[in-house]
């Protein structure tokens, strides 16, 4: 099972607003790499109620690249890629209205137009409730929540659990 899982966390609740982003690397059921970085949204602009669920302020970001700078870091690591992600919509939507604002291109991407959603995954399974925290909770895998690398591992992880893949590495 080779795939890659992703998550953002945004600095306000404008979708092109991406502060952070984790992304998990997995070829044949192995964690092979990670990789986070923080990143300067437009205006280093925050709202408050962001600040509250993540912890990132705009000082952590002032002197951070922007996306478009960090991109071909995160270009090389999804492009071409079977993308995994908790919740697909909303990271699927960030990463594409991050790109469409510093004008990039998805579909340069080479990635599909939906994602593998660990949510919908387990919410067929039965989960209630199937967010991020029940999910590894349930399944003892840790998570410092909203921290976009331990959410994009635990999503990887969720992801490779559903499948019966077991081997981690990292």
């Amino acid at each position: 099972m080779t795939f890659t899982a992703i998550d953002f966390e945004t600095a306000t609740g404008y979708s092109h607003s991406a502060c952070a982003v984790g992304i998990i690397t997995v070829e044949d059921g192995i964690i092979t790499e990670e990789f986070h970085t923080l990143i300067q949204p437009p205006e280093n602009e925050y709202w408050y109620r962001n600040i509250m669920v993540h912890g990132i302020k705009p000082a952590d970001t002032l002197r951070i690249p922007t996306f478009d700078t960090l991109f071909p870091e995160i270009q090389k690591r999804l492009f071409g890629k079977k993308i995994v992600a908790h919740n697909e919509a909303f990271d699927r939507g960030v990463l594409a209205k991050t790109m469409k604002y510093y004008g990039l291109y998805y579909d340069e991407l080479e990635i599909a137009d939906k994602w593998e959603c660990t949510v919908k995954i387990y919410r067929a399974k039965g989960y209630k409730p199937a967010n991020l925290r029940a999910c590894c909770d349930r399944n003892n895998i840790q998570l410092n929540h909203h921290e976009a690398l331990s959410d994009a591992r635990a999503c990887a992880k969720l992801y490779l659990l559903h499948d019966g893949q077991v081997k981690m590495r990292v």
